[in-house]
């Protein structure tokens, strides 16, 4: 795989927009990415702003985008934005009453986002995740309900989490697959599931994620498929490809936050997130190389 030189994909990407859309991992891919590029040697004046142009303004000195939301930067020197919009399910969010959207949002199965519809157009490069969030509490939690055809979801058939998920991974890259031959310099990559390495219970059950050795388990890759059979089922016959990075995350367990979290709370661990510099960096690598 070739080496990763910042200086050299931005000025490959030139003139070029791409987009991160999915949960906080696909945050994290957006994150590590406008750092990886920001070491081009470039001054930080050559970085800029333009979250407005794509409905992402933020609240003033915000620290990170807001979930319903995202962020954009462009970097002048050669007009390449990176881009991130959160969608952690990559279904479309409607509230139920628009006079009151804290009385839930409809999770329209059977929709893209809203932004992919709006600024498909405008992409030269789209990468998707979805995964962690397809669980009741997240849902009981942001009050979501599970929509399809425009009314709540009735169909036995993709009641289950794990039904409805596939469903709408499957009816977004069908979508997408669709809408290619009308933008020919569009490329689109799904994002296989990132892993958790947890033992003995979750993260608010006493599990632990504190392994600090590299590669402990190993550091080779045996199988011919990829561990997320879901993802690489979704791309398969379409023209999206298949950004696999699950198996050789999870020879990564010491790369989580861990215990080490900004606000650490004791007894609790994330196995969720990347330390930044890290494991996403990889993935944006092998990115790079597949463009």
């Amino acid at each position: 795989m070739p080496l990763f030189q910042a200086a050299q994909f931005l000025t490959r990407m030139q003139d070029k927009t791409i987009a991160y859309v999915g949960d906080s991992l696909g945050r994290q891919m957006f994150q590590s990415m406008i750092c990886m590029l920001a070491a081009s040697g470039k001054h930080h004046s050559d970085v800029e702003d333009v979250g407005s142009k794509y409905g992402m303004a933020q609240t003033h000195r915000a620290k990170r985008p807001t979930r319903s939301v995202g962020s954009a930067y462009r970097f002048r020197s050669t007009n390449t934005t990176v881009l991130y919009y959160w969608s952690s399910t990559l279904c479309d969010l409607e509230p139920l009453r628009r006079s009151n959207p804290a009385a839930g949002y409809a999770m329209h199965l059977d929709r893209p986002p809203s932004f992919l519809k709006k600024n498909l157009h405008r992409l030269h490069v789209l990468v998707l995740n979805t995964g962690h969030h397809w669980n009741r509490g997240k849902l009981k939690a942001n009050k979501w309900e599970m929509y399809a055809s425009g009314a709540p979801n009735n169909n036995r058939e993709i009641a289950s989490m794990w039904k409805a998920k596939n469903f709408t991974i499957h009816g977004v890259i069908k979508w997408l697959d669709a809408q290619l031959p009308r933008y020919p310099h569009l490329k689109v990559f799904y994002r296989s599931l990132s892993p958790r390495h947890f033992f003995n219970g979750e993260w608010n059950t006493g599990g632990t994620c504190n392994n600090k050795d590299p590669l402990a388990k190993g550091n080779r890759v045996f199988q011919n498929h990829s561990e997320d059979a879901d993802g690489e089922g979704a791309v398969k016959g379409t023209r999206i490809k298949l950004l696999d990075i699950t198996a050789l995350s999870r020879l990564r367990d010491e790369g989580h936050i861990s215990k080490y979290s900004i606000r650490a709370t004791p007894g609790v661990q994330d196995c969720l997130h990347w330390c930044l510099p890290g494991v996403p960096d990889t993935w944006n690598e092998i990115l790079a190389a597949q463009l």
